[in-house]
Parts: C-alpha cells; structure tokens; sequence
C-alpha cells in the first residue's frame, strides 16, 4: 500500500472527525465518507458517553477536534518528511492502549500505519467504542488498510513488537512479559506549570484549559504549578473560575468531596473554591480536582526539581524561558511530532526488522 494513500486516507478520516468535533455541525457535502457513517455517529458518540461517563460530550468533541487539525495533509507530510517510509512493511505491532481520555492511543495507532506496518490493537475497557468504528470509517475511505488491522480483547499472540501503555504497576509487568519484544513501554506522566506571578489573565484562563480538560486525567494535564513566594492566588482563583462547570460533573465532584474530606480529617491545610483543591507538595502527580503547589525562590530550584522527576514529566508550561517549555492553553493539543515520554516512535516503527 503507498504511502501517500495511507496519508490522504488519514486526511480524510482527519475531515471527518473535525466535523463532528463541532458542536453544531452543518453540512458534510465534500468529505468524501459515504453518509451511512455520518448517520451512525451521533449513535457512537451517544454510546461511548454512556459507556463512559468520563467522556462527556465536551471532551469527545474537543478530542475530535485536535485530532481533526492534527490530521490535516500539510501536518503529516511535514511530521514525515523527517523519515524515510516505505510503501510497505510486514512487522505486525501490537498496541496495548490506555482509556483515561478519549482516542488516547490514536497516535500510536496513526504511527504504526502510516510506518507500513500492520497493527494488533488491544484496548482499553474504558475506551471500546469509539476507534473501532473510526477504524470502519477509515477502511471505507481506504479499503487496502482492511487486512492491516485488527482488534483483540484476548492474550496479545503473533506480533513483532509492541507499544503498552499502563501505570507505573503495570509498566513493570509490561517489561518483563514483553522483553523479548522490541518495545516500548509507558509509564505514568504528568505535566507542571511554571508561574512567574506576571501571567496575564488571558494566560491564566488557557492555564484553566490545561488542568481541566478531561477532567485533570491526561498525562499533559498540568497537575502541578510552581509559584514564586508569596504568590497572590486571586488571579489564579479568577481564571479557574472558566471551569466551574464541572460542578455539574458527578463523577468529578465525587472525587472532590471525597478528596477534600480526607485531606480536612487529617488536618491538612487546603485551598478551596468550591470545586478544585490546591495543597502545598513536592510530588508531580495529584489525584483528580486536586492540584499540587510548591513555592520557589529562583528560577534555578525549579529546573533542578523538574530535572529530578524529568522520567515522570510529560510537558512544562511557562514562558519563563525553560528549556523545551510550551505555551499556556497547548498541553492538549500536541503536534504529531509531540511524542509521548519524548520516545520518537515512528523511528522506532522504521528500524524493526523488515
């Protein structure tokens, strides 16, 4: 199969999911997906809410969406001109995907195909829906890619490398089953903030985007900020107020309520505002509503903190001038180069054995 088909079919599936990443979308008219599937989506996007309850309709979308620009022909042709793809390979790479946000293993599922390999998905039972059926639209756009994929709810068997993703826990059984495996094996990540105290209120509020979209539960959530000593959090406070729709998210709440009573029986001091907690902490990683503070006194502690969890940081944002840092409001949506734990895995997918 070409390579430039595998682009263009992408391209499409591209047009496809950012018309539904809209919220009132109009009409298809040029995207060339036959309209049954069109008709059948909303059903999807209905059942994969229902399914999850984690995936409102908000996030689906804005997923959706990013994957939609993502996608766009110029993004991949640039991602892969700095590689050298054939037009086929025959290593079958199993994925072991995560389901803590929608279509979290699209990526590494886009990779594996535009590589010319074929690919062995297994997923996530909190994300059964929605890939499959994108895959159905996908083979409809392209019909060569039907014998290049395939999903599996039963043992992993006849594959020649492997991408997982899990926890920490699971990470370590990941390593040692598949060792035999060219792999590559994820772990837990989170992402931080770096505050200067001098964030405009525009900055703050995409900083609100970072930490509650999809509810804290990505591995580019800002789980942790950095603030200078005597940091004001009125203005942090003011822009967080952006999301307190989230009130209205049971599951989310539950886990506010739950976490802030734990913390008070044990005494522990709080910032509150009602549906999100910040506690003073070392750590990197919070539980969900919940974001660690730590104060810094230069700009130099806090590179020597970020280099010491560097194995456990996804992506830093700032415009303090640190090294590899992004700007507020673009932890969510990565450029397809943007890899995960910074392991570039389309180079990975072009050196197994042919």
């Amino acid at each position: 199969m070409q390579l430039q088909k595998r682009i263009n079919a992408f391209s499409i599936l591209g047009k496809f999911m950012g018309y539904f990443g809209q919220e009132d979308p109009a009409d298809h008219d040029g995207i060339a997906v036959p309209d049954q599937y069109f008709d059948e989506m909303d059903g999807i996007l209905q059942t994969t809410n229902d399914h999850n309850g984690w995936f409102t309709p908000e996030n689906i979308r804005f997923a959706l969406k990013s994957w939609s620009e993502a996608l766009h022909k110029e993004h991949i042709t640039k991602w892969l001109s700095n590689y050298d793809p054939k037009d086929e390979y025959k290593s079958t790479v199993a994925i072991i995907m995560a389901g803590n946000i929608p279509l979290v293993g699209f990526h590494d599922f886009l990779s594996v195909l535009l590589s010319g390999n074929k690919v062995l998905v297994k997923l996530s039972t909190n994300d059964t829906i929605l890939l499959p059926f994108l895959t159905r639209v996908l083979i409809a756009i392209e019909g060569e890619f039907k014998d290049k994929i395939q999903f599996t709810d039963e043992k992993l068997t006849k594959f020649d490398a492997i991408i997982a993703t899990g926890s920490d826990n699971t990470a370590r059984y990941f390593k040692f089953y598949f060792k035999k495996y060219p792999n590559i094996i994820r772990k837990n990540r989170n992402s931080a903030a770096v505050l200067s105290g001098k964030e405009t209120p525009e900055q703050l509020n995409l900083l609100a985007n970072d930490i509650f979209r999809y509810f804290g539960m990505g591995c580019r959530n800002v789980s942790k900020i950095y603030i200078p000593k005597n940091y004001n959090f009125d203005e942090f406070f003011n822009a967080m107020y952006s999301w307190k729709q989230v009130i209205n998210q049971n599951k989310y709440m539950n886990n506010y309520d739950y976490n802030k009573a734990v913390y008070l029986m044990s005494n522990i001091a709080l910032l509150d505002n009602e549906f999100m907690l910040l506690k003073e902490d070392t750590a990197l990683s919070s539980p969900i509503s919940i974001v660690y503070y730590e104060y810094y006194s230069t700009m130099d502690e806090v590179i020597g903190s970020i280099e010491e969890q560097k194995d456990r940081v996804q992506c830093i944002v700032s415009e303090s001038g640190i090294a590899n840092e992004i700007p507020f409001g673009t932890t969510q949506s990565p450029a397809l180069w943007d890899y995960a734990d910074g392991v570039d895995t389309m180079d990975f997918l072009l050196k197994l054995p042919k």
